[in-house]
């Protein structure tokens, strides 16, 4: 089978390195993860025989990234909870702040994200909540080897996923694709730099959850049924 057939999530989950490259071309391998490479190019007019030999390249030559796909459940959870979990409540209260303080100064720009700090604190609200009902439910029955249990949960937890996507395109249109004008200050800078480290933190959170840990989880339940 060859690479532009496979799913966006299955590249991901399969060829380290393979997230990078879709970030470059804006590629959705997270909530639009089921999609083909085909077809994903085909619907951004992007050349996906390009792409595919980035990705050919990297298979050949792994980065030293962790393959997550062969952890277990525990030490996946462990994962997202320090390098996903914790950053998102790093980073959104900064980012708010930026964002509050480039509304005020520039508010009379056209450029000006107006409506981004509210935007923010939504998603804060949001992802806060998301959360903590997958640290106090979810990720514990996934971590104890319960996932056949679990399709529930998970469920729900897929489609709030869904919900930050949408959340995502929103950041990006009042932002213009997260591209700083020219005369931008320091401030607008720091602010745009920390969005972009946001939005694609997000995304390899959203893509180790849906992609591996609850498709992990998925063939748990199915090989119980077995």
């Amino acid at each position: 089978m060859n690479l532009a057939e496979q799913s966006l999530g299955q590249l991901a989950r399969s060829i380290p390195g393979a997230t990078q490259v879709f970030h470059e071309y804006q590629l959705d391998f997270c909530c639009g993860g089921k999609k083909s490479l085909a077809e994903a190019a085909a619907q951004r007019s992007l050349d996906a025989a390009q792409i595919e030999a980035r990705l050919a390249e990297l298979a050949r030559n792994p980065s030293q990234e962790t393959d997550w796909g062969q952890a277990s459940a525990a030490e996946l959870v462990d994962h997202i909870l320090a390098r996903y979990h914790e950053v998102h409540r790093q980073q959104l209260p900064e980012l708010i702040r930026l964002a509050l303080k480039v509304e005020q100064v520039h508010a009379d720009s056209p450029d000006c994200p107006t409506g981004l700090a509210d935007h923010l604190r939504g998603m804060q609200q949001e992802l806060e909540s998301h959360m903590q009902k997958e640290e106090q439910v979810l990720f514990p029955m996934l971590a104890r080897g319960h996932g056949a249990m679990a399709g529930m949960p998970i469920m729900v937890m897929r489609a709030e996923h869904d919900d930050h996507g949408v959340a995502l395109e929103r950041l990006l249109a009042l932002t213009n694709g997260i591209t700083l004008p020219r005369a931008a200050c320091n401030t607008w800078r720091a602010l745009y730099l920390g969005l972009r480290a946001f939005k694609e933190d997000l995304m390899a959170h959203i893509h180790l959850e849906n992609n591996i840990l609850f498709e992990n989880a998925a063939g748990m339940a199915t090989r119980g049924h077995g």
